[in-house]
């Protein structure tokens, strides 16, 4: 497996200290073992557990070995279920703050809003991270799930190291406009979601599991047809002798070989999975194929792409 560090980054979201801190602390170790560096997480992860989780596993590593990406902004309820969103400039410093006290450390490698609000300008978060970057507490500065215009506006006022954005082969939008400006302004795509929350997997497409996200797409009239539908990739999956996870991941290695790709999991065995994605070799033909049976026309349903926020309240589209 080679360019593991390049490729490949551990999503944190789902770590947890109450739920599963033993797994979760092998899982990043086991990621250290293997290469990877990137580790992805987010203040409203777990309400902070998350951030806890990482600081406990990470601490005592020589900070050479791993680079954190922290996201903020998300609100959420007591009962952790997210209802909004706040990214207003005067509070960046104290959530950039509470998340170096969970993590144990003094400096953030990549910083950057979970979302952005449309009543808030670009301009002005990353104004204000740009601050936080000559004081010396974050590196770099990121942005998550914008569009083509956006970045541009932002790379404008400060250089943006990455952009964290789901894409999958289900979900290809960013295919148009965002994979061209990012690459036009050198700034490195983070990719997320590659296996579409759970329905890019064997047991979701053979019905003996269902997926823990409730998108529209998982709705029971919808998950039917689309099951239909993903038989003939797990079929074309089963003939690479892979999971359909596998090549899912595969897929967008193969398609976009610069691209750096987020695996979210608790279990080393999972992380191993998709490593071996990488030494799946997919042709041009194999990928015209995938793509033939999976379009915008044959997955029915709305994914996590569909909201956006206004004045901190979320809005579908």
């Amino acid at each position: 497996m080679d360019n593991i560090t390049e490729k490949i980054g551990l999503g944190c979201m789902g770590m947890s200290v109450r739920r599963n801190p033993e797994d979760s602390i092998k899982t990043i170790h086991a990621a250290l073992d293997e290469g990877i560096t990137l580790f992805n997480t987010g203040e409203f992860y777990g309400m902070g557990e998350s951030e806890m989780i990482v600081g406990q596993a990470l601490k005592g590593v020589s900070k050479d070995k791993y680079f954190l990406s922290v996201k903020f902004g998300m609100l959420s309820d007591p009962s952790g279920r997210m209802y909004g969103m706040d990214t207003s400039t005067f509070h960046i410093k104290a959530r950039l703050a509470y998340s170096m006290r969970r993590l144990g450390v003094d400096y953030i490698d990549l910083y950057q809003p979970a979302r952005f609000d449309e009543t808030i300008p670009v301009e002005e978060t990353v104004g204000a991270l740009a601050e936080l970057v000559k004081e010396g507490y974050i590196g770099h500065i990121g942005l998550s799930e914008v569009d083509a215009d956006t970045l541009k506006r932002a790379s404008m006022v400060h250089p943006i190291h990455t952009v964290e954005v789901e894409y999958s082969i289900i979900d290809r939008d960013i295919e148009k406009d965002l994979i061209p400006a990012a690459r036009d302004l050198g700034v490195n795509l983070l990719t997320f979601g590659l296996l579409s929350h759970g329905l890019l997997s064997d047991t979701v497409i053979d019905g003996t599991s269902q997926p823990s996200i409730k998108f529209g797409r998982f709705a029971p009239e919808n998950l039917s047809k689309n099951q239909i539908v993903l038989e003939q990739l797990k079929n074309f999956a089963y003939e690479k002798n892979v999971t359909v996870a596998q090549l899912a991941y595969a897929w967008a290695f193969s398609k976009n070989p610069e691209m750096q790709c987020l695996v979210g999991t608790t279990k080393p065995a999972h992380l191993k999975n998709a490593m071996e994605a990488l030494d799946i070799s997919l042709s041009q033909k194999d990928i015209v194929r995938m793509e033939h049976i999976i379009s915008v026309e044959t997955i029915v349903g709305t994914g996590m792409r569909g909201v956006r926020f206004s004045g901190g309240k979320p809005v579908f589209r």
